[in-house]
């Protein structure tokens, strides 16, 4: 047992170094983007042609906090990368590892992707769809700062995230983790998490907020399904045992070596 608790330990500890580091960068980031967040709002603001307004002493601070917060997460993002690759390399082979430079770039550019197709496609629409239907009605909108700011940053970071789901689902299967098959079969399960996800991050829960955001989730999770199907190391539902410490390469035995 005792075996079988230290290096099990050893790598929870790895896990909370690099939670550590990525936390702090985070921080760091979130300290010197907290200079610019009047023009991060105003920017965002683009799309409402009216002045925001706040109701409460704290709401424009908390906004400016949070509009930080999106922007401290874009800065940090080769560090974050670099500590999920140093979390996955033990289970790739050599010649796989040296594939982490392409990764990092393609895993911002489409974090990226994700920010501008967001920001360029689905906040005008949903943005335009709300304040029309206000003003069809002769109600003039006056939208308050931090429930603006809450709005657009939900649907920014959703979808940077979720533009990485193919990508990190291709690596899972790459792994040898799980394979495409597996992804596939639960295809309906997935469709129900995507759902709930953008019930509880849609500030309104509407049914037309949570469809712009399910349905290129789902979207992206098929892609996924194919990339996996496609580069994964094999389809007969096994998986690859990983090593509990990422620092120790496995042996002969375990037939993944550095």
């Amino acid at each position: 047992m005792a075996q079988l608790i230290n290096p099990l330990a050893a790598h929870i500890q790895t896990v909370k170094r690099r939670l550590i580091v990525v936390g702090a960068t985070i921080l760091t980031a979130l300290i010197v983007t907290f200079s610019f967040s009047a023009d991060m709002v105003a920017w965002l603001n683009r799309p409402f042609p009216n002045q925001l307004v706040f109701y409460g002493p704290t709401e424009a601070l908390f906004a400016s906090i949070k509009v930080s917060f999106l922007s401290a997460i874009i800065l940090s993002l080769p560090v974050i990368f670099y500590q999920c690759w140093k979390f996955v390399e033990p289970a790739l082979l050599p010649k796989e590892q040296r594939w982490a430079i392409p990764l990092f770039l393609l895993a911002g550019g489409l974090f990226g992707l994700g920010l501008v197709f967001c920001n360029l496609v689905i906040l005008p629409l949903v943005i335009d769809f709300f304040v029309s239907f206000g003003m069809d009605r002769d109600i003039t909108p006056q939208l308050s700062v931090g429930t603006y700011i809450d709005f657009n940053v939900k649907f920014l970071l959703i979808f940077g995230c979720a533009f990485e789901l193919p990508l990190a689902m291709t690596l899972l299967a790459r792994a040898g983790v799980v394979t495409g098959k597996v992804f596939a079969q639960y295809r309906k399960h997935a469709i129900l998490t995507t759902l709930i996800i953008s019930a509880i991050v849609t500030p309104d829960a509407t049914l037309f907020t949570m469809l712009l955001m399910a349905v290129p989730m789902m979207v992206l999770y098929e892609i996924g399904i194919l990339g996996a199907r496609l580069f994964g190391r094999g389809q007969d539902g096994g998986s690859i045992d990983l090593p509990l410490d990422p620092d120790v390469p496995m042996g002969t035995a375990g037939t993944r070596v550095r």
